[in-house]
């Protein structure tokens, strides 16, 4: 989990830092006056459950005031194809910029039914940031594909990607 949880810190961060912001002056608690930035408000974590939900302690370390949705998506064993059983997003999601959050990009069909479920909520794939640890580079091809706008941000691309992240992570492997 300490490995995990610094490799979301890490990606997280980066998401972040691909988001909008606008300078503002902080006065310090000895009155000095200091030159910052801050983030435009519109922003949003959607997490798809359930190792999804392994990253969103990470983008709350980070932003604790973020609103985060949630996706429900479950592959089938045998074809591989995604099915989405539960959505639940900010009302206004269409006017946020969005982070993704899925840790293992193994075929990217999971990404791409959410991707498919954000766009029938009016979100344009040019603002969805896909946050993960890992992508085989099967996975990250085929979302590139169906949504060439989309950015993808990963700590590590290669063919074997691991598998069962959300019952190692929480434990109930």
């Amino acid at each position: 989990m300490f490995s995990a949880d610094r490799l979301i810190r890490l990606v997280v961060e980066e998401g972040l830092n691909q988001l909008p912001y606008k300078e503002c002056t902080v006065t310090t608690p000895t009155g000095y006056k200091y030159e910052g930035v801050k983030f435009e408000k519109g922003n949003c974590g959607v997490s798809i459950m359930r190792s999804g939900e392994a990253m969103e302690q990470g983008l709350r370390d980070c932003c604790r005031s973020i609103r985060i949705g949630k996706i429900l998506i479950q592959s089938d064993e045998e074809t591989q194809r995604a099915k989405v059983y539960y959505a639940k997003f900010p009302p206004d999601i269409y006017r946020r910029k969005v982070l993704l959050m899925y840790p293992i990009l193994s075929t990217g069909n999971t990404v791409i039914e959410a991707v498919k479920v954000l766009i029938e909520h009016g979100v344009q794939p040019s603002v969805i940031i896909v946050l993960s640890l890992f992508s085989t580079p099967h996975g990250a091809t085929s979302i590139i594909q169906e949504f060439p706008d989309i950015t993808i941000l990963t700590t590590e691309v290669h063919p074997v990607a691991p598998t069962h992240f959300g019952q190692k992570y929480f434990g109930t492997d």
